[in-house]
């Protein structure tokens, strides 16, 4: 029987959130946040959406860069969200939710972000087709995950499959940027650090 991705995910997030700032699971979405923040500083418009927030460390980041920005965070773990909860306070509205279907009208976002979530989704396509409807024409979708090179995704993808922690997949530049190009223009793919990359696309 194949594996429920998503339910593995909001197990294993909701086991880590308690440590998850400090601990090994959270430490490549840490080195993914000045990436991701710098992207973030520089894109227009101030209703934001943080998708997989987690434990709401970037959007406090970004908060601290622009108090002014209405940030809203979407997570499947309601233990992740309860750790974002005690971080942020009332300054974000947090909410738990599939970004396979986001509880969101149409052209709800200027920008939309994801730091370190992309590889647990089953079906990209159908998250980024949402990302695509809440953005505004000309919004920004920014997102930051792991990369390897071909012989460590080689290696790692056949063994995903039956990770119990939700992962699903490492992409590869190419993929990023062909499953980008069926909803967004202008997209960019740029590395970060030496297992990670950030990628740019606008509506």
């Amino acid at each position: 029987m194949k594996p429920d991705k998503k339910r593995q995910s909001q197990q294993a997030f909701d086991q880590q959130a308690a440590t998850y700032d400090t601990d090994i699971q959270g430490s490549h979405a840490r080195t993914l946040y000045p990436y991701m923040l710098q992207e973030i500083t520089r894109a227009w418009g101030d209703r934001v959406l943080d998708l997989g927030c987690g434990i709401g460390a970037l959007t406090a980041q970004v908060l601290e860069q622009d108090p002014r920005r209405q940030v809203t965070g979407l997570d499947l773990s309601e233990q992740m969200l309860a750790q974002a909860r005690a971080r942020l306070g009332d300054r974000v509205k947090l909410i738990q939710g599939d970004s396979e279907c986001l509880p969101f009208p149409d052209g709800s976002f200027d920008v939309v972000y994801c730091c370190d979530s992309f590889h647990h989704y089953p079906d990209p396509a159908a998250v980024l087709a949402e990302v695509g409807r809440v953005l505004v024409p000309g919004g920004v979708f920014l997102l930051g995950d792991i990369w390897l090179p071909l012989p460590g995704r080689l290696l790692m993808n056949p063994f995903l499959r039956w990770s119990r922690e939700g992962d699903v997949k490492i992409y590869s530049r190419r993929e990023i940027t062909a499953l980008l190009g069926q909803v967004f223009h202008q997209v960019t793919w740029r590395r970060a650090g030496s297992r990670a990359f950030v990628a740019r696309g606008v509506r």
